[in-house]
């Protein structure tokens, strides 16, 4: 009975390191990858960095907790752009370990995948909370600033965009103004025209009256002018009858 036992116990013993051959070929062939897609600085090589993440979660099936392999597999993600899932893979990763320096190192990662995806307000916090775990880690203060440089930018352009927005507000208001400045301008100008007009048309009436009285005027002092020859002629003949009347009777 205790041979039969020993021999089980080599036969786990030989199967559990059979499997950890398998899941640590897994993550050699993975770092080959990734290690080759690194020394080609001409491009970003996603097809490197893909194949490195097949291999790494291939291992991961295996034993999902390993840390370092998780660590890889978040760094394979974020090479290729996949920032959002390289992101979940950090935080998990800082979640899980104990160790502040793994943790602050997980939290760094995760801020910049979290800048990459102009997540700024939450990459700034993953950097102050790895400075929380590792106070000391200059590349993390750095990161810190530039984030928070990249904010205050933002911020600036949106209030510049504000007041530019303010401003042609108020160039439209100031047009509004000037329409309805103008609009009485014309309706001022419009009344100033009749205001002319019957003021014209009253001085035609008024010289039209006049007119007509002259000519009335005129007529009379005809009239009276004709009226005063009518009797000047009729006295002269009158004054001529009695003289030949005086001739005769001589």
């Amino acid at each position: 009975m205790r041979q039969g036992y020993l021999i089980l116990i080599l036969l786990m013993v030989w199967a559990t390191t059979t499997l950890a051959q398998n899941e640590r070929k897994f993550v050699r062939q993975g770092n080959k990858y990734y290690e080759a897609a690194l020394k080609d600085t001409t491009k970003q090589d996603t097809a490197q960095y893909n194949k490195a993440e097949i291999e790494y979660r291939k291992a991961l099936e295996k034993k999902p907790d390993d840390q370092k392999w998780n660590f890889n597999l978040a760094n394979s993600l974020y090479k290729q752009k996949k920032v959002e899932e390289s992101a979940e893979k950090y935080k998990e990763i800082a979640d899980k370990t104990e160790n502040k320096i793994e943790k602050s190192r997980a939290l760094h990662n995760m801020g910049n995948s979290l800048l990459m995806n102009n997540k700024l307000d939450e990459s700034i916090a993953a950097y102050k909370e790895a400075l929380r775990n590792n106070p000391g880690d200059l590349e993390t203060k750095y990161n810190l600033l530039y984030a928070m440089n990249m904010k205050k930018k933002q911020e600036d352009q949106k209030k510049k965009q504000d007041q530019n927005k303010d401003k042609d507000k108020d160039k439209d208001k100031d047009k509004d103004k000037n329409k309805d400045q103008n609009k009485d301008q014309d309706k001022k100008q419009d009344q100033q025209n009749k205001d002319q007009q019957n003021k014209d048309q009253k001085q035609q009436q008024q010289q039209s009256k006049i007119s007509k009285q002259n000519a009335e005027q005129m007529l009379q002092a005809l009239e009276n002018s004709e009226k005063k020859t009518q009797d000047k002629v009729k006295k002269i003949q009158a004054l001529k009858a009695q003289s030949k009347k005086v001739e005769k009777d001589w």
